[in-house]
């Protein structure tokens, strides 16, 4: 079943870890002020530290990435982050100001991995969708094909609506591994400019459909089903979005058949798909 988290003081503590609707990803919202420090392990799962806002020190096993961030807020260009294997011991320290670290994690048995840094320059985007279509978005993939070979199954990306349009669209699945889709855990975690923002996550499969209205900082875990999403007009949209695959890392979707027409119709549809391979 999917699950609604609601926005929330989690005072550092893990938001989603072992929960029985994801049991594969990890998500937390780490918060650090000028002169404050913070370790974690995380012993089954590799994980992605992406600096939302603000700027420290991220050191992984000793390997220290100095002053990770770059942007003034997640509105303020791409994320600067960091790679931690399944086990390491990660500390944060010498924030300059206020910071908002986002721990993406994914289940990893590869015990073999190293640390690295995911410079913004490194960040790749693809547009999808347009005006017209009322589907526009632009996905910027933190650790997608640049982590071939260097990661596990965890994908990590960050995806921004324009206001008014869908996501998630055409509607799509990845619940099965099979010809043609493969069985990803998702988690979406929103925030909306002005805050005030608000939209409709929509999952439904075998003939049920369930309906969540988000809000600025919500959180939902995506377990199975087709699940579009759309964002109110006024209000752009960003999306968290972790990814963690069950038996492969490249995430193949299956679109609803019944919405076939849609593909050719919305622009980028082909270039979003090779982007997750």
């Amino acid at each position: 079943m999917p699950k609604h988290v609601r926005a929330s003081d989690n005072a550092n503590r893990a938001i989603v870890t072992d929960d029985p609707a994801l049991p594969h990803v990890y998500f937390n919202l780490l918060k650090l002020g000028p002169g404050e420090a913070l370790e974690q392990t995380l012993p089954t799962y590799e994980s992605v530290y992406v600096v939302l806002s603000g700027t420290a020190d991220i050191i992984v096993d000793g390997e220290r990435f100095g002053e990770v961030g770059k942007r003034r807020d997640i509105w303020s260009g791409e994320a600067d982050s960091v790679y931690a294997p399944v086990g390491s011991k990660v500390r944060l320290e010498n924030a300059t100001g206020p910071v908002e670290i986002a721990v993406a994690g994914g289940l990893c048995e590869d015990d073999g991995l190293k640390a690295f840094r995911i410079l913004p320059g490194e960040v790749s985007m693809v547009d999808v969708g347009s005006p017209e279509t009322h589907s526009r978005r632009r996905i910027f993939h933190i650790l997608g094909q640049n982590g071939e070979g260097r990661a596990g199954n965890l994908l990590v990306s960050e995806l921004y609506a324009d206001p008014g349009c869908w996501s998630g669209y055409p509607p799509h699945k990845h619940d099965a591994d099979r010809d043609g889709e493969t069985a990803h855990d998702e988690l979406y975690h929103y925030r909306y400019d002005p805050g005030t923002g608000f939209g409709a996550q929509i999952i439904y499969a075998d003939g049920k459909a369930e309906c969540f209205m988000v809000q600025d900082r919500d959180t939902i875990l995506v377990d199975r089903g087709y699940h579009p999403t759309v964002t109110s007009p006024g209000h752009r949209c960003y999306i968290f979005t972790i990814l963690v695959g069950k038996t492969q890392r490249g995430l193949v979707q299956h679109f609803d058949d019944r919405h076939a027409h849609l593909m050719a119709a919305i622009p980028g549809i082909q270039s979003m798909r090779d982007k997750f391979k």
